[in-house]
């Protein structure tokens, strides 16, 4: 049956209507869509990859300040080193000692027992009123000769070690370690050791077990076992001395070889702070060079940081304070610590280099007013290993810098928990300086955790929270760190030293 004209014109006619019927829904889907997606980026906090949010002249400057900071890395190994290259570095910059009586300028440094450091800048408030504070460490896990290390044993000569820090022992043996550290001779000098960085140096290393025969001595130990600490034992030499009757010819050998060059004595050995670390530089990781690999970036990543940011702070509203700590990979203890009146001392000396009587009521006054970060790293969420983080509360590799709101372990023990009001005061001056940051805790609940200098600070009353880069392969000897979270590290030190109190 023929179909009629009109007819055909009709069915022609409601097509159209519903083809324009259905873009308009489209239409109308879209437009609502970009409402929602509007709404959610309103609403919504979701991290952002530091990188897409970087212009390209901060991804030049991020790789140009991660040049400088492996440069750091590789000088400072140890506390001692890290101390000495902080003042070698901010005196190229003009700063000076602090003393009580000084006169000359406003930013200065001071020491303590070559293991500890702070630096300042006189900002233009009174100091009652209170100081703006980060404080790092730079000490990291590592292996400490014994006071009696050298022996022998079926022919070789070795060295004791004693573990500082936590570590997993496993990582530390079959690799190439150099010895840092300084020895004090029986008359009182000194010598400043540091034996297995450059090309053609020696290095010494901790023997592991052949897997042919390591079935019952290690595989079928749990982990924690498999290398135990009095076998962290760091092979020295294999020459014996020429006398084939002497007694122990090996060490005897090795003695008498460090007498000729360095006139020691084993007696020396006591009064000696020897530390095997591992060999190598800093070295970029990664096939784009996106990230930084080496030993000690916890917490010589904020250490440096820190540094930079106080140097690159004009004129601050208030004196500003970077503080760099030992021994808190052990706890905080001793008189180089966070524990130690070290801060305290600084402070009365800027009271008085200020011109104004240091008052223990004032120094207290100016302590409790005081604003701080706990400059310290975080573990990020490592991809192989997901299920020991909370994924909504881990920080993330290339995320920005890390805030921390609390540290401590299981029920919030031993933690310094930051305040809402300064939180949002802290995530107030991220935002206006353009830093990219996140947040995140070490781990699951039950999992572990893990502790810092903020609670040592804590106890003068003043605000503080830590802030710091997230590692991967934290505590390992070499730890892994994203050149964009690093920057950001900087930046958000930078923002917190200039920012104008509320």
């Amino acid at each position: 049956m023929p179909i009629h004209p009109q007819v055909l014109g009709c069915k022609e006619t409601i097509g159209d209507t519903m083809t324009q019927n259905n873009i308009a829904n489209e239409l109308d889907k879209k437009e609502q869509q970009k409402e929602t997606d509007a709404l959610k980026k309103k609403l919504f906090f979701q991290g952002e990859l530091a990188w897409d949010r970087m212009l390209e002249q901060d991804r030049t400057a991020a790789y140009d300040f991660c040049d400088g900071y492996k440069e750091f890395l590789d000088r400072a190994k140890t506390e001692r080193e890290a101390a000495a290259e902080i003042v070698r570095h901010v005196e190229g910059k003009g700063f000076r000692p602090l003393r009580p009586e000084s006169d000359g300028g406003p930013n200065v440094y001071a020491i303590n027992r070559k293991k500890n450091a702070a630096l300042a800048v006189l900002g233009r408030k009174p100091l009652e009123e209170g100081l703006r504070i980060i404080v790092s460490h730079i000490d990291s896990p590592r292996l400490d000769l014994k006071q009696n290390p050298l022996y022998e044993e079926v022919e070789l000569a070795f060295l004791k070690t004693h573990y500082y820090g936590g570590i997993k022992k496993y990582q530390w043996v079959a690799r190439p370690l150099a010895l840092h550290g300084v020895l004090i001779r029986g008359d009182g000098s000194s010598l400043d050791i540091r034996i297995g960085e450059e090309e053609g140096e020696p290095v010494l290393t901790i023997l592991d077990l052949l897997p042919h025969l390591a079935r019952n001595a290690q595989y079928n130990k749990k982990l924690p076992d498999a290398i135990i600490g009095e076998k962290l034992n760091a092979l020295v030499a294999a020459l014996p001395f020429p006398d084939k009757d002497a007694k122990e010819r090996f060490k005897l050998q090795l003695l008498q070889r460090l007498h000729e060059m360095y006139n020691l004595v084993e007696e020396d050995f006591i009064s000696a702070e020897l530390e095997l670390v591992p060999a190598g530089r800093a070295r970029d990781v990664g096939l784009d060079r996106s990230m930084v690999g080496a030993y000690g970036q916890d917490d010589r990543v904020c250490a440096y940081c820190s540094m930079q940011a106080l140097l690159d702070t004009e004129s601050p509203p208030e004196t500003i304070l970077a503080l760099f700590m030992d021994k808190e990979e052990i706890g905080s203890e001793g008189n180089t610590s966070g524990k130690s009146r070290f801060m305290e001392d600084v402070v009365v000396d800027l009271f008085r280099m200020a011109g104004a009587a240091p008052e223990e009521y004032l120094v207290r006054k100016a302590l409790m007013n005081s604003r701080a970060l706990s400059a310290d790293v975080n573990g990020a969420m490592d991809p192989d290993y997901q299920e020991v983080h909370e994924k909504r509360n881990a920080a993330k590799m290339g995320y920005g810098v890390c805030i921390t709101k609390f540290t401590g372990s299981g029920g919030k023990y031993n933690s310094s928990d930051a305040h809402a009001e300064y939180m949002g005061w802290i995530r107030r001056i991220f935002n206006s300086s353009n830093v990219v940051w996140q947040t995140g805790e070490l781990g699951k609940v039950d999992e572990g955790g893990g502790g810092t200098l903020a609670k040592y600070l804590a106890e003068y009353g003043m605000e503080i929270v830590d802030c710091g880069t997230a590692l991967l392969s934290m505590h390992s000897p070499f730890e892994i760190a994203h050149k964009a979270d690093i920057y950001m590290t900087y930046k958000a030190f930078h923002a917190f030293l200039s920012a104008q109190r509320e």
